[in-house]
């Protein structure tokens, strides 16, 4: 599962198990807080706060480099680009300091982080594991804009692969081209497929034109079937497959070059140098 579908809205699952982690613990900071009359919801929205920013300072950091050129997108937190321990590492620090600072309030706010804590990391865990039954490249219906039919296995062959579900209609599906563009011809000893979903190949073709758009391996999913079967709700989602065919990384939402970067990570660094290099 990648995300959740609330009416026209698509979740992805580590935000929305993000957003009910906080929920946990500003009722068990509410519980307790009312009994002590020491309310900690605002406290708890700092904490929050805190890690959030921490988490995206601790991301552009790293990634310093892709964002050369680009200095908005060191803001743009639409590429999903968090570092998880820094956040981590930068909340707990801060409740730390709040809990040494204020005695009042050290039972209610250790007690809704801690039960903040363990939903997110019991939940994720247990996405995790249902996760794992479902790795592997699906077996899924695609064709090419010829509408011949293709093998997605044969396709990948014995190169790590790299799925963009996108569609022409998507906006951020198509601020992202352009990256994961240049990523296939940088890269070439990784696969870059984009099953589009649930248009006809010549709508594609036309949209590849007028983007002037020099993409290989370009397929048609006229029936959203690879969505479905991934647990996708939304687009544009990418999905990271190792050269064993093993799901190793996913992202819904627009890529950036940073965020491209971090999840390509997840590769044999041998199969990511650059066309220079192997030559």
């Amino acid at each position: 599962m990648l995300s959740v579908g609330i009416g026209p809205l698509s979740l992805p699952i580590g935000h929305l198990l993000l957003v009910l982690a906080f929920v946990v613990a500003l009722v068990v900071g509410a519980l307790i807080g009312r009994k002590e009359k020491t309310p900690v919801a605002g406290t708890l929205a700092d904490i929050f706060l805190v890690a959030m920013v921490s988490a995206r300072i601790g991301f552009v950091v790293r990634y310093f480099s892709e964002y050369q050129g680009d200095w908005l997108g060191m803001i743009d937190i639409r590429d999903g680009g968090f570092d998880l321990v820094a956040g981590l590492i930068a909340a707990l620090a801060f409740t730390g300091y709040l809990m040494w600072k204020r005695a009042a309030i050290r039972r209610a706010l250790g007690s809704a982080v801690a039960a903040g804590l363990i939903i997110w990391g019991g939940m994720s865990g247990i996405i995790a594991l249902i996760n794992q039954q479902t790795r592997g490249l699906p077996e899924v219906a695609l064709t090419d804009l010829n509408e011949r039919p293709v093998d997605l296995a044969s396709l990948a062959g014995d190169k790590p692969t790299v799925v963009n579900l996108w569609a022409t209609w998507c906006p951020p599906c198509i601020r992202e081209m352009p990256v994961l563009e240049d990523a296939q011809q940088r890269y070439p000893n990784v696969n870059f497929v984009f099953a589009n979903q649930g248009e006809h190949p010549e709508t594609i073709r036309k949209f590849l034109m007028a983007q002037n758009l020099n993409l290989s391996h370009v397929l048609s999913d006229r029936q959203n079937r690879f969505g479905r079967v991934v647990g996708s709700h939304g687009l544009p989602t990418t999905l990271f497959y190792n050269v064993e065919g093993h799901l190793v990384d996913t992202h819904m939402g627009e890529l950036s070059r940073a965020s491209l970067a971090r999840s390509l990570e997840r590769f044999n660094p041998a199969y990511l140098r650059p066309a220079t290099e192997s030559d």
